[in-house]
């Protein structure tokens, strides 16, 4: 097998897996990183079972699960009569697992330390711009300033979104940004009142969503942290702003008395990220000597809490691609997209499907929501259903890439 020059382009969850699967095979990979420093972006997540299995496979899922919040169910009621709306348990799947609360930053750590401890090259302050043709079918990357890179063998586009490298692909896609995002960030984990095993959400129709998830902690001598976050149009974040964080705070309290301490812990609006999100799937998430990793193949709302965990997926679908095809990069793509077609595309419709129930200006929506859905969901099989879905199950992705089931905890 020839050894490979790999490009990776982006040091997030995606690159940095996709760095030690390419190591595996015996390749040199290479990671790209626009900041000056790797770091993580962003606030908490849910490390699905599938997500956790990826990192078994890497040898990194004890890491994570001391840093983690281990989740038995997520939970949603009515903010004005309380009415239990959305209880999707895990347990309800055989053998499904448990999700895991995760700060991104435990994330990012365990996996850049297990980079940084294989020798993998990151290269920093190295923002990609775009891509340009070498000899023998290579290609390199072109920075900002048009400065140009070495040639590799290979390029993996872990950029994001927002990717500038996109239309290099053979089917870029199109992307449709989505009316609602999220403000989110990182508190002190307050128990009050509080499951610390699950997701718990209050809405007021679907314009109105406010979440607290149990994270864990972001390194091992640090405290347990929740990720708190409140639905909203970006449109409206600037008019929120100048009516004042008190205003905001005594809206967010009016639906939700019990979040109080976690309100406290926040001392302005900086103190907070505003998400937007968009919905894009990319038909072919390959091109020339040049492969479409996470959320720059595909890219929706968080509502399904797959993000991270589909990029972890695309990262070992890569490498079997590579892994049985060793000789042609074409076969070796081709491969790779098409172990993760069916699961991308389901998710990705599922997620259309599901996001104006939560987060939309419908008032029909969530009526059906509030009274048919949370019905029907009680009534066997919808919990083994939703308890799939949110797992990350359907179509069995781990028997697909050849992934162990993650020990139980």
């Amino acid at each position: 097998m020839a050894v490979l020059d790999v490009a990776i382009c982006g040091a997030g969850p995606a690159g940095l897996a996709t760095a030690l699967y390419m190591l595996r095979l015996g390749h040199r990979p290479t990671i790209f990183e626009r900041f000056d420093a790797a770091r993580p972006i962003g606030s908490g997540l849910v490390l699905q079972p599938t997500g956790q299995a990826v990192l078994h496979d890497l040898g990194l899922l004890d890491a994570i699960r001391e840093l983690g919040a281990p989740l038995d169910r997520l939970h949603g009621a009515d903010a004005r009569t309380g009415r239990v709306v959305l209880d999707v348990r895990y347990d309800s799947l055989p053998r499904a697992g448990r999700g895991l609360g995760i700060h991104r930053a435990a994330l990012f750590g365990v996996l850049h330390n297990a980079v940084l401890a294989a020798g993998i090259r990151v290269v920093t302050e190295q923002e990609v711009r775009g891509l340009r043709d070498a000899a023998n079918g290579k290609r390199a990357l072109i920075f900002a300033g048009d400065r140009l890179s070495e040639a590799f063998d290979l390029v993996v586009d872990c950029l994001g979104a927002n990717s500038p490298l996109k239309t290099y692909s053979a089917k870029p896609g199109t992307s449709r940004a989505l009316s609602f995002g999220a403000i989110w960030t990182t508190l002190p984990w307050r128990a009050e009142g509080f499951e610390d095993t699950a997701l718990t959400q209050r809405y007021r129709r679907a314009g109105v969503m406010i979440g607290v998830l149990p994270v864990g902690r972001s390194s091992p001598d640090s405290a347990a942290r929740a990720a708190f976050f409140w639905s909203l149009k970006p449109a409206e974040y600037e008019a929120l702003k100048q009516a004042g964080l008190d205003a905001w705070k005594q809206t967010v309290l009016a639906h939700w008395p019990e979040v109080a301490p976690h309100l406290d812990a926040i001392a302005d609006f900086p103190d907070m990220t505003l998400a937007r999100y968009a919905h894009h799937t990319m038909p072919n998430p390959t091109g020339d000597a040049l492969a479409f990793v996470g959320d720059s193949a595909h890219s929706a709302s968080p509502q399904l809490g797959q993000g991270a965990n589909m990029a972890l997926l695309d990262a070992r679908a890569l490498y079997l691609g590579l892994r049985d095809h060793p000789e042609d990069m074409g076969k070796a793509l081709a491969r790779y997209a098409a172990l993760r077609r069916w699961h991308v595309r389901l998710y990705q419709v599922l997620s259309a499907m599901f996001t104006p129930f939560y987060q939309s200006d419908s008032r029909v929506l969530p009526l059906i929501r509030d009274v048919f859905v949370s019905f029907i969901a009680r009534i066997p099989p919808a919990p083994q259903f939703l308890a799939a879905i949110v797992s990350g199950s359907l179509l069995a992705p781990l028997k697909t890439l050849e992934l162990k089931r993650p020990p139980s905890v």
